[in-house]
């Protein structure tokens, strides 16, 4: 009985399906992935929503859209030739320059014949009989696949504030991360910024520029730096171009794969003077220096974490004219570096403008969108424009936005209802087949660091099953309750625990978003790739193979 069973179930997945691998997303990890399945040899196939690729670079082309890391960091490693060819403009990139950079990769390797756009998947459902993915797209478009493999981004599914009305404004509004392709003008017009994220930082600061009159209605203030950019000189780009090996291995050494890393001194065990020229240097200086290369206890230690706080206040209150403005730009219910710090090129100084008002929503919230502008609990405010900055349902929204179903029909929304649980980010129980690259409780930080590596160790597993043919390749649950009890015990004793934000799971604008969670892994890198790596060293006997 047992054997007619096993090979009435080999016919089974013997079954053909239409792609060894499909990967969702053409993003900065969908496109590495489908680089490395590709040298696999496999047939694999990238569903992506948008017209073109680039993911993040392809969607957020709002105004002052750019990226954090440093430029000569964030590009892909794996191939000398692309390092030798290509030349970066900037330190900091901004989106036009990342989107053609993503668009010279695609090109350079002929990606996008594998690529198919214009494809968003609406579901996705595990079939044990044949072990393979059916996909749905949301035109009504069928596949099959052996392999399921999610990219689809940490920041991708954005959100709209739930304030009534939203729909009922008759200018024109955007949410900054569908913002049009063609040019916005600004000039002379009335704007509404909502929201002070990162994002909103970025596009008050260039909106301010050009605009008639601007009004900023801050939710919640930002601890923010300096970025401190600056054009790339030849001579600048020969010397990064010659460096590279030493450039990543510094990336892969650091916490956050960035080239900072703490200080291995305690702020409260310097001398004022010295704490404070230290700072100094640090806010001066481009980059994540002031968050990801300050004094090692800033982000556990209460009485560190004020001292910095107070540092960061103090260069607020410099750097904006009226005192009243100034205190309500800076933050007092969380400390510096407790949320991702926003990095900002002028943006305190946008507030000097005679045409510039910051309403603050803790004290007059908005009531409702009206047909001709915002209206709050103090007054009416009529615009030819809203922006909405007001981020993204992060890290498990892209997820949650498709119908993604396992063994026995499991939902995966409903399994992570209580908050992700995952095997490295990269694997969940009940859904065999299906790898996440830069999933919930993966490693993160300078993203391409990271998916690079989360690409390649899926890749590697991949290899693995397909040279035992294997076809069935699942995380245990056991293995995914170890894996998530071990991301919360990391997490303990950093402050950023205590802070809602998206890091903590939190979003006030969907349901069932505002209890916090951890949702990454607060290891460090080095910790996370030998966690990986053991498993890989132990031939993947933590998984379910068949």
């Amino acid at each position: 009985m047992v054997a007619s069973q096993t090979i009435a179930h080999k016919a089974q997945t013997e079954t053909p399906v239409d792609f060894d691998a499909v990967i969702i997303g053409a993003g900065v990890s969908g496109l590495y992935q489908l680089y490395r399945l590709r040298e696999l040899g496999l047939k694999v196939r990238v569903f992506e929503a948008g017209t073109g690729i680039g993911g993040t670079w392809y969607w957020n082309r709002y105004p002052g859209a750019r990226f954090d890391s440093e430029s000569w960091t964030y590009g892909y490693s794996f191939s000398q030739e692309l390092l030798d060819e290509w030349d970066w403009e900037e330190h900091f990139a901004g989106q036009p320059e990342t989107e053609r950079y993503l668009n010279y990769v695609a090109d350079k390797f002929d990606l996008r014949r594998d690529i198919q756009f214009k494809s968003r998947v609406a579901a996705a459902q595990y079939r044990e009989n044949t072990r393979s993915w059916d996909l749905t797209l949301e035109d009504g478009w069928h596949c099959t696949a052996r392999f399921l493999v999610t990219a689809v981004g940490v920041l991708s599914a954005a959100t709209l504030p739930n304030i009534v009305g939203v729909k009922s404004f008759e200018g024109p509004s955007f949410h900054t991360h569908y913002w049009p392709k063609e040019p916005v003008s600004f000039v002379g017009k009335r704007v509404a910024v909502i929201g002070t994220g990162a994002t909103g930082i970025q596009t008050i600061t260039e909106v301010a520029k050009t605009v008639g009159h601007l009004t900023v209605f801050q939710r919640t203030p930002q601890w923010a730096a300096p970025l401190h950019n600056a054009r790339i000189t030849q001579e600048e780009m020969t010397h990064i171009r010659a460096n590279y090996a030493d450039i990543f291995a510094r990336c892969q050494d650091t916490f956050g794969c960035f080239i900072h890393t703490a200080d291995p001194r305690s702020a409260l065990e310097v001398g004022v003077q010295e704490r404070e020229a230290f700072w100094e240097k640090l806010y001066g200086e481009p980059g994540f220096g002031i968050w990801m290369g300050n004094f090692r206890d800033i982000l556990v230690d209460r009485q560190a974490n004020r001292l910095i706080s107070d540092f960061i206040a103090r260069k607020t209150r410099e750097r904006v004219r009226d005192p009243v403005v100034a205190e309500k730009l800076i933050p007092k219910t969380y400390g510096f570096g407790t949320r991702r710090v926003p990095l900002e090129s002028g943006y305190f100084e946008v507030y000097n403008q005679p045409n510039v008002e910051l309403v603050d929503l803790s004290e007059t919230p908005i009531e409702r969108i009206t047909p001709t502008g915002i209206k709050t609990s103090a007054c009416e405010y009529e615009f030819d424009m809203i922006i909405y900055a007001t981020g993204f349902d992060a890290i498990t929204g892209a997820f949650d936005r498709i119908d993604i179903r396992g063994v026995d029909n499991v939902s995966l929304k409903d399994k992570w209802k209580d908050g992700p649980q995952t095997f490295l980010g990269i694997m969940v129980d009940d859904f065999p087949n299906m790898l996440m690259v830069m999933g919930p409780h993966a490693g993160l930080g300078n993203f391409p660091r990271a998916a690079e590596y989360s690409a390649d160790w899926v890749t590697g597993l991949i290899r693995f099953a397909r040279d035992r043919n294997l076809t069935r390749i699942e995380a245990t649950a056991a293995g995914c309750a170890a894996w998530t009890d071990h991301v919360i015990e990391t997490s303990e004793g950093l402050l950023f625990t205590e802070v809602d934000s998206w890091m903590t799971g939190i979003n006030r604008n969907v349901e069932g978003k505002q209890v916090r969670r951890i949702m990454r892994y607060s290891g460090g890198h080095p910790k996370f790739r030998e966690r990986c790596e053991a498993v890989v060293a132990d031939g993947y006997q933590e998984l379910a193979l068949a």
